[in-house]
């Protein structure tokens, strides 16, 4: 893996794409860019907030773009909206990049999405039947985030881009 290649962290929500993204970034001295942010910064709300005002299917068209977009700038990694993975355009754009999926069974990702009021109230389960072939579609690297911590996906990660723990390589 070089520097020069972007890196896109996906998964359902409640599996640390922001939280892995950021590690991932510092340690290899990237910029990080997350879609949550975005729509706050862009539109004015959180993910849930957008929905409800603008409805799901702009939501999800707000944070392919940030992807496409995020994509074809510098490289750097990229914390993208799970809802990413079902327009052919995005998944098309990462096909550049390294995709990492962050993945844990329903049940963890429920507990984690109840902790964050962020979120829109979606279903794990729900979630995961319309995107998972997506999501293995797309995915160059894939970890349990519910066995692993963030600091062991990112040693997992160093170790499969084939870089020292310290991410200088």
């Amino acid at each position: 893996m070089r520097k020069n290649k972007p890196i896109v962290v996906i998964g359902l929500m409640g599996s640390g794409k922001s939280t892995v993204g950021r590690l991932i970034a510092g340690a290899l001295g990237l910029p990080f860019s997350d879609s949550d942010p975005f729509l706050k910064e862009k539109y004015g709300g959180s993910a849930a907030e957008f929905a409800a005002r603008e409805g799901i299917d702009v939501l999800h068209a707000r944070e392919a773009e940030h992807l496409v977009q995020q994509l074809a700038g510098e490289p750097k990694v990229i914390a993208a909206a799970a809802s990413t993975v079902e327009s052919a355009p995005a998944r098309e754009a990462m096909r550049e990049a390294l995709v990492i999926w962050l993945d844990a069974k329903d049940a963890v990702l429920a507990e984690r999405m109840r902790s964050s009021d962020h979120r829109p109230g979606f279903s794990p389960a729900d979630m995961r039947a319309r995107r998972e072939r997506h999501f293995r579609e797309v995915a160059d690297l894939t970890y349990d985030v519910g066995a692993l911590k963030p600091e062991e996906v990112l040693a997992a990660v160093l170790r499969d881009m084939g870089l020292p723990a310290s991410g200088q390589g």
